[in-house]
């Protein structure tokens, strides 16, 4: 008597817990699942993204500064002022706006 009633007790645990893999698995399957894992991945990727934006801002912001430092140096040296070609350099700006090497970089 006692062995049928583990088996029964082990039978009713092992059935339940077939029946909550089998719901949970229907659950990520249907279209609610695929739109909430979707949904992870593209938050996973545009936190990606978001921390590439800051870390080439700041390397920009670093060879900004380097830049702005060597041309300050420049103009404080003896002769005042940039040469010709450096200053043309330094303001000439293509079409979006942003600045443009004359050397196509």
């Amino acid at each position: 008597m006692t062995g049928r009633l583990i088996y029964l007790v082990a039978g009713a645990v092992l059935g339940g817990y077939v029946v909550h893999r089998l719901n949970r698995t229907a659950r990520a399957w249907s279209p609610e699942g695929i739109a909430d894992r979707v949904e992870d991945r593209v938050a996973d990727y545009r936190a990606a993204l978001r921390e590439f934006n800051e870390d080439v801002h700041a390397a920009m912001e670093q060879r900004e500064a380097e830049l702005l430092r060597l041309y300050s140096a420049e103009r404080a040296a003896p002769g005042g002022a940039l040469p010709r070609t450096a200053r043309a350099q330094i303001h000439t700006h293509g079409a979006n706006g942003a600045p443009e090497m004359k050397d196509g970089r």
